[in-house]
């Protein structure tokens, strides 16, 4: 991500903390996962494509992390391991051209079956929330968001 100021681009390992810009972020990534929840609740996330490389980045990420349980909460300390982060890295890093805010920063849930939460999500890349909510969706994880949505609404 390049950010620009008045000045000319701004190198973000040199950046100081600038206030507006996290807000910004903030708004962005609460933006993000009300839109991302607000899909769900109107179509099963078994029906749902995310991206138009949805097939290709599933059978990418089963083919680096065969051993990821999608039912299980994901271990954030062993994902942002050192060798958890270079796993990821390599992952991440094949759609630099490829998709579109690839390496952008996200709100992930722990766990398929619950609802976003401050304690129920972690900050994951783009293309870690694309890998696994794309998985979840396929395995039909995500499907009682909307299941619950349309009993919601019946009531």
């Amino acid at each position: 991500m390049s950010l620009s100021a008045p000045g000319g681009p701004i190198d973000p390992e040199k950046a100081d903390n600038f206030e507006e810009i996290e807000k910004q972020f903030a708004v962005k990534v609460v933006e993000h996962m009300g839109t991302y929840w607000s899909i769900l609740e109107k179509m099963p996330g078994s029906k749902l494509r995310l991206t138009k490389y949805d097939d290709e980045i599933l059978e990418h990420f089963h083919k680096e992390f065969p051993d990821f349980d999608l039912k299980a909460t994901i271990n954030e300390d062993e994902m942002k391991s050192k060798e958890g982060k270079e796993r990821w890295r390599e992952f991440i890093n094949a759609y630099e051209n490829k998709v579109e805010d690839y390496n952008f920063g996200t709100m992930l849930r722990a766990n398929p079956t619950w609802e976003y939460g401050e304690k129920e999500t972690i900050f994951a890349v783009r293309m870690q929330f694309y890998a696994i909510e794309i998985a979840r969706n396929r395995e039909g994880l995500n499907d009682w968001i909307y299941e619950k949505s349309q009993k919601d609404k019946a009531s």
